[in-house]
């Protein structure tokens, strides 16, 4: 029987595992294009902050072709529902192999799953409602949903809470929606690094930011953009915006977000954690694997499926 599908390598891991490298020097070897699972770098100007190191997409004298990186300005709300959209059409686009690669659990399950949740609209009045309620109250109204329902939904943040209970309450009264899905084989690959190697990776990374134009990209963004709309973007944007507020001094600048980003790895290890126990096989690779053997180790893994 002819096979109809697209093969598609994903590339997962927590922060600083060198999810791109890898991804990157893959694509050199079988010729394929990366696709960016990843709810910042779609954004321009917002570089160090997200952590785009565009320099690893090339390759000695080469340019790796990428896609969902700097196709927003900054200020613009990019979601979920937009996100899968351009996955899909990135997946439509790319002739050869296509290589999914990112941090972020919910960006690499929306794009291997779908989202039908994505497509229901945005309800301003109980949006308004929602906001003048404490988290607790929050929490508690998500606790009545259905548990199957639930199960979809994600509660990490007081912005996805509320939207969270938003779905729910359309659902009450609208069907279910349905998308249409492109036919791919998915076949995941995480790097595994052990708690204390990330920790220390993490905060090397984050001084050696901090110290080379982390700060100087948000204030840059300040001429264009909001505080609270640079708040919005997450940690890095978040803590800088409010340490050039006047809130507080480098150091405890570099204390409130080395603990953020270490407690944004731990849940991120969670929700790959959560796709093993919902069926998926990653194929954990040891960070300290010399590169060159994880690359063959993906491309015999590939080859074994094609």
């Amino acid at each position: 029987m002819t096979k109809h599908y697209k093969i598609l390598p994903v590339i997962l891991g927590p922060t600083a595992s060198g999810k791109t490298n890898l991804a990157v020097h893959l694509a050199n070897e079988i010729k394929g294009e990366i696709i960016s699972a990843d709810s910042r770098q779609v954004y321009k100007k917002m570089d160090i902050g997200t952590g785009k190191d565009l320099d690893e997409y090339t390759l000695d004298d080469k340019d790796i072709p990428y896609h969902l990186i700097d196709i927003c300005e900054p200020g613009f709300k990019y979601n979920i529902n937009l996100f899968y959209k351009d996955f899909v059409k990135a997946i439509e686009e790319i002739k050869t192999t296509p290589i999914l690669c990112g941090g972020s659990g919910l960006y690499l399950q929306t794009a291997l799953e779908g989202n039908e949740l994505s497509e229901i609209p945005v309800n301003d009045n109980l949006r308004a409602e929602l906001n003048e309620l404490e988290k607790p109250a929050l929490e508690l109204r998500f606790d009545k949903i259905p548990a199957e329902l639930k199960a979809k939904l994600d509660n990490s943040s007081l912005k996805r809470l509320i939207r969270a209970i938003e779905i729910a309450e359309y659902l009450k009264n609208n069907p279910y929606p349905s998308i249409s899905k492109p036919d791919l084989h998915p076949v995941l690959f995480g790097i595994y690094i052990p708690r204390e190697e990330r920790r220390k990776r993490i905060s090397i990374r984050l001084k050696d930011r901090l110290d080379n134009g982390m700060i100087e990209e948000v204030q840059e963004l300040q001429k264009t953009v909001s505080n609270e709309d640079l708040k919005y973007y997450g940690l890095e944007y978040l803590f800088i915006t409010e340490f050039l507020e006047g809130q507080y001094d480098k150091s405890e600048l570099f204390r409130r977000l080395e603990i953020a980003i270490h407690q944004f790895s731990k849940r991120q290890m969670t929700w790959f954690r959560k796709m093993e126990k919902d069926g998926y096989l990653i194929n954990w690779l040891k960070h300290d694997l010399p590169l060159q053997d994880k690359v063959d180790l993906v491309i015999q893994k590939i080859k074994s499926i094609a």
